[in-house]
């Protein structure tokens, strides 16, 4: 494992900085499946809320139902969502694919991004939510319905899709798809 071991880390630092530019690149596709299933969760759940989507490459614009305040009048509420920050584990798991050099490598690596569609969308709509539930002001947050629980577990559901999803997710899925490696890593040791 002494000399395994290393060798793998250093391919898989190898590795990240292109699979981050490959990622950065190919982002309007990749992404395309995470943010449907996030507008398709929002549209269907927050029906009332959601009037509408707006994509900028990497950017989903979700249009509310819901008006700025007394100042704005006929003017509606939109929020921001970066999809790249809830999808920035698919480069380390396209490294850590790259790095183990197992046979069938493309077949983990589209296993390991399917795992990944959802979380990356539990994030994005988790986000958008927290933008109106909490970030938009009391004008707008009082219009959006929310109690003070609902708001907590928005708050909850941000984190969670912020800062343990995207680095644990992908971590596991390369753990799971790659057994036998790992296994072989041990038994060097």
């Amino acid at each position: 494992m002494t000399r395994t071991l290393p060798r793998f880390v250093l391919a898989t630092l190898a590795w990240l900085p292109v699979a981050f530019v490959v990622w950065y690149l190919a982002a309007p596709l990749l992404l395309w499946p995470p943010r449907a299933l996030a507008e398709a969760v929002l549209q269907y759940r927050f029906a009332d809320l959601v009037a509408g989507f707006e994509t900028r490459g990497h950017l989903l614009q979700v249009i509310t139902t819901l008006k700025p305040g007394q100042a704005v009048a006929g003017g509606t509420v939109s929020v921001e969502v970066n999809l790249l920050l809830y999808a920035f584990g698919l480069p380390m798991l396209a490294a850590l694919v790259l790095a183990a050099r197992e046979a069938r490598w493309p077949s983990k690596l589209a296993i390991g991004y399917v795992a990944m569609v959802p979380f990356i969308a539990w994030g994005v709509v988790a986000d958008a939510l927290k933008n109106v539930a909490i970030g938009a002001g009391p004008a707008v947050a009082s219009q959006s319905g929310f109690t003070a629980p609902e708001r907590e577990v928005i708050a909850f559901a941000y984190q969670f899709g912020t800062l343990i999803l995207p680095t644990v997710v992908p971590a596991v899925a390369w753990v799971l798809t790659h057994r036998a490696f790992l296994e072989r890593m041990r038994a060097v040791a």
